[in-house]
């Protein structure tokens, strides 16, 4: 064998490519699995035309969220001129929806950027490092898993005042346990096997090891989660705002729309029930697409 071949192979085994071949080759797997769940790319849809409205509601929107008609538009039912009817203000219904889906995705992003790192963090270190430490995070795990996540947030932003902003946090605060749970699992899983004391042996510091080799394996189980948990957060963030300490008027956010057309609701029903109407749409797509991401990342599953 020559020399030349020999380096080209062993250019070719310490190359990248593989790998990134190897990523590929799951990728388009895991996209086969889900692209068969009929109800998942529904779901995917629903959360792809939600992001294509919230970039162009400038664009969509006939009418201004904030600015309405009160003499001539008050509660008008659905037409052609208004498609969902207008509020007891005069503003466009459908144009406050759209821009309603801005606030939607602002929430359910910022609690998942916020919540998600904290409970991955959390899981991973007791998980790894099992005592005290692991015995002292998950009580307090534990403590906020007592409360029920509603109740929790109410009490968070009634110390910290109504505001978008501070039900945000809020809803982060309560949000972060099951995630750690989730970490804490497969961190006990994997912290024991022949990979994992490789990389012992290879001198690596626990800090390393958790953030390098432990946390990307806990990421799919933790996205899963997040997207099925993101219904409740919309939900969540609709109480509150109908509670009257999330978003405030003027904003167009839904749950405020929906306390503010809740006196309406037995003669103009469309007041509350087209903002309804959109949490539950989106809800649901929310839902079938962590459904759909279950079942595709999930490495037990066979090829289909």
């Amino acid at each position: 064998m020559s020399i030349a071949t020999v380096q080209t192979r062993r250019d070719w085994l310490l190359s990248d490519r593989p790998r990134t071949q190897a990523r590929l080759g799951r990728a388009y797997v895991a996209w086969r699995r889900f692209s068969a769940n009929r109800l998942a790319f529904l779901g995917l849809l629903i959360i792809i035309a939600l992001l294509v409205v919230a970039a162009f509601a400038d664009v969509l929107a006939p009418y201004s969220p904030t600015v309405g008609d009160l003499k001539n538009a008050r509660l008008l039912a659905p037409s052609s001129a208004h498609w969902f009817g207008t509020d007891d203000l005069g503003r466009d219904i459908y144009s406050r929806i759209l821009f309603g889906s801005r606030w939607t995705l602002y929430v359910v992003i910022l609690v998942a950027i916020i919540a998600a790192p904290i409970g991955l963090l959390v899981g991973t270190v007791a998980g790894y490092a099992g005592g005290w430490t692991d015995a002292i995070l998950m009580r307090i795990t534990d403590i906020f898993l007592a409360f029920p996540k509603l109740i929790l947030a109410l009490a968070f932003v009634a110390a910290l005042g109504p505001g978008i902003e501070n039900a945000v946090l809020a809803i982060a605060i309560t949000s972060w346990p099951p995630y750690a749970r989730i970490a804490r699992a497969e961190t006990m899983t994997v912290r024991n096997s022949d990979y994992i004391k490789a990389v012992q042996l290879m001198g690596a510091s626990p800090f390393r090891i958790v953030l390098r080799h432990i946390m990307p394996l806990c990421i799919s189980s933790l996205i899963i989660r997040v997207t099925l948990d993101m219904a409740g957060i919309i939900l969540t963030a609709a109480g509150l705002g109908f509670l009257g300490l999330g978003a405030q008027p003027p904003l167009p956010e839904w749950g405020t729309m929906i306390a503010s057309g809740r006196r309406f609701v037995l003669d103009q029903w469309w007041v509350a029930g087209a903002p309804g109407f959109a949490i539950l749409i989106v809800s649901l797509g929310f839902n079938l697409l962590g459904d759909g991401l279950r079942d595709a990342l999930d490495p037990r599953s066979g090829d289909q």
